[in-house]
């Protein structure tokens, strides 16, 4: 499932919500679906920080260092 299918089932299963509610087996896919869409979201600021550096006063590249 590409990811903006995910996101346009997790809105439909958003409005079904308000309006109506969901049945318990929608209720697990928008669960599954909101960790799918969590779990991209921080991959891809994981690679957005792997590949950051701070340029220093001197000229100097530093990368960025993992938190501890």
């Amino acid at each position: 499932m590409q990811m903006d299918e995910v996101i346009a089932r997790i809105n439909l299963l958003a409005k079904k919500a308000k309006a109506q509610g969901l049945t318990a087996e929608e209720i697990q896919e928008r669960d599954a679906l909101r960790r799918i869409y969590i779990d991209a979201v921080k991959a891809n600021l994981a690679g957005q920080l792997d590949n950051t550096y701070i340029l220093e006063p001197d000229g100097r590249k530093t990368r960025l260092k993992p938190r501890q």
